[in-house]
């Protein structure tokens, strides 16, 4: 398999490179259509061929899912889209598929390629019944091939197309959507005024940015990757797919440790009274990725809840046992804990609203001069911060949701590529790691690249949730050095986790299940 350019994760944290396979680029529709341009006119391969290597793979996918026999309808449109469809029902057509071709605004002016393909469906020897779509009748065909309206669409899809969506999104039948379904935008995943509900989505040369943003996931279903001739030299994407074959790839194997702060330890601030819960599934989440320590530092008044949930855990009591919620008066305390070993800290889950706890937690972060991951309530302080006063010598991550990043940006995101944008500006500006957590989980790099999760990440919409992927982020981090690689193995061992459960259960998932 090919490989990316290596893909520096941060100015602190150097001596990490990723190595991306090009299988989890994500392009945009102006990326796509620079590489096809650039393979054309630089390097050689012309269009027609692209196009038959793209419908030859296609046709070979499509022969996998569907058996010889079957009747298909190819619904084509003027451009390079219906060209696309027009190569794989020739090809089809000569392996005893029964093929009918719907063209939507007739066979005039045909781009030259797409036009090319037509005059050789018409030099086949095989019945292919070929029909405008004023002269379409319906039938009971066992699949559809979408190839009406490709990554060019910016405005809403208009009459004719719009009808022939309609019909298809009525059928039984499999759907096979070419390159991106009819109506999806590629680059925001948002539908322009309707658009067909694929089965698969075969996507040519990349894998589009649009089909994991706001509607994408649930419009282009199963997403297959067609490759293309394109060289290396012209794959410069948008974003990158987090999937666990380059993650495990690239994270660095540790020795056994000898001893049980080998490594470091993660210092945890959480919980306050009536939310002690968020601190238990926080601490219990890191200690199960086999951590040596994990320090809870609690107000006095809560010990007795943890001595008996968080047996395994080091607790360290602050303030006087009436003391239920951080205040400013615990500050020299907590900073004396986190001087006695080595660490990252992870503050925020459960630790309340309190006027104290938030000047607390402002104080402290000015004061830590370690690495800071940064959660719930404390991500609350710091949206009520107005010139943050951080160490320069302190990494930070931000875990928020959707809510919370509204709150830390002072601005309304209103979908998720708005949410992306103002995520990969953010983190570059402020030089730290966020983990957007939403559909889809983004997370935003110093050096300005995004990285999403190509799964359904809304079972994990739960309250508690949360609180488990802040533990395990913050235990990766200990574990690889790399702010990037801890976000990307908290959210796989998260999802793991949730394949694990559904496997054998179906009922509702809860955090404890995936801890």
């Amino acid at each position: 398999m090919s490989y990316a350019k290596d893909v520096n994760i941060g100015e602190n944290e150097s001596l990490y490179m990723l190595k991306i396979p090009h299988p989890y680029y994500l392009c945009s529709a102006e990326q796509s259509r620079f590489m096809d341009e650039k393979t054309i006119t630089e390097f050689g391969i012309d269009g027609f061929t692209l196009m038959e290597i793209a419908g030859t793979r296609a046709a070979d996918f499509i022969m996998s899912e569907i058996p010889a026999n079957s009747h298909g309808v190819f619904f084509c449109g003027k451009g390079n889209n219906g060209g696309d469809a027009l190569v794989i029902a020739r090809l089809l057509s000569q392996q005893d598929f029964n093929i009918t071709v719907c063209f939507l605004s007739g066979t005039e002016d045909l781009s030259p390629d797409a036009d090319k393909n037509f005059r050789l469906l018409q030099k086949l020897e095989t019945d292919i019944q070929v029909l405008k779509w004023e002269d379409f009748t319906p039938e009971d065909y066992d699949f559809i091939a979408d190839g009406m309206l490709g990554t060019g669409l910016n405005t809403e899809v208009r009459a004719l197309y719009s009808d022939a969506i309609e019909y298809i999104n009525k059928q039984k039948a499999p759907v096979f959507s070419l390159d991106v379904p009819t109506g999806l935008n590629a680059d925001t995943g948002q539908i322009m005024g309707s658009a067909v509900q694929s089965d698969f989505t075969l996507s040519f040369g990349a894998l589009k940015i649009g089909f994991y943003l706001n509607e994408g996931f649930d419009t282009a279903g199963e997403v297959i990757l067609c490759e293309l001739s394109f060289p290396n030299k012209y794959k410069n994407p948008a974003s990158y797919l987090i999937d666990e074959e380059w993650v495990d790839a690239n994270s660095p194997s540790r020795e056994k440790k000898k001893h049980k702060y080998d490594g470091g330890v993660l210092y945890i601030i959480a919980g306050s009274e009536g939310l002690t819960g968020a601190a238990v599934l926080a601490a219990k989440s890191a200690w199960s990725t086999g951590l040596g320590a994990v320090v809870l530092i609690t107000p006095k008044g809560l010990l007795e809840v943890y001595e008996k949930q968080l047996v395994q855990i080091i607790k360290k009591p602050i303030g006087d046992h009436d003391d239920v919620y951080f205040k400013e008066s615990h500050l020299a305390d907590v900073l004396e804990v986190l001087k006695e070993k080595p660490g990252k800290l992870l503050i925020g889950p459960g630790i309340g609203r309190h006027e104290e706890t938030i000047r607390f937690t402002q104080k402290l972060l000015t004061a830590f001069e370690g690495d800071s991951l940064i959660d719930a309530d404390a991500l609350f302080a710091l949206s009520k911060w107005e010139n943050w006063d951080i160490p320069d010598s302190s990494d930070l991550i931000l875990t928020p949701h959707p809510g919370e990043l509204k709150s830390l940006l002072n601005k309304e995101l209103s979908n998720d590529h708005e949410r992306m944008e103002a995520v990969i500006t953010f983190a570059k500006q402020n030089g730290l790691t966020i983990l957007s957590k939403g559909m889809p989980s983004i997370v935003g790099t110093e050096s300005g690249v995004p990285y999403l999760t190509g799964y359904d990440t809304r079972v994990f919409s739960r309250a508690g949730f949360g609180d488990v992927l802040a533990g395990k982020t913050g235990a990766f981090w200990l574990k690889y050095s790399s702010a990037e690689l801890a976000c990307f193995q908290a959210l796989l061992n998260g999802y793991k986790g949730s394949k694990q459960y559904f496997a054998t259960n179906s009922g509702s998932l809860e955090p404890m299940d995936i801890i």
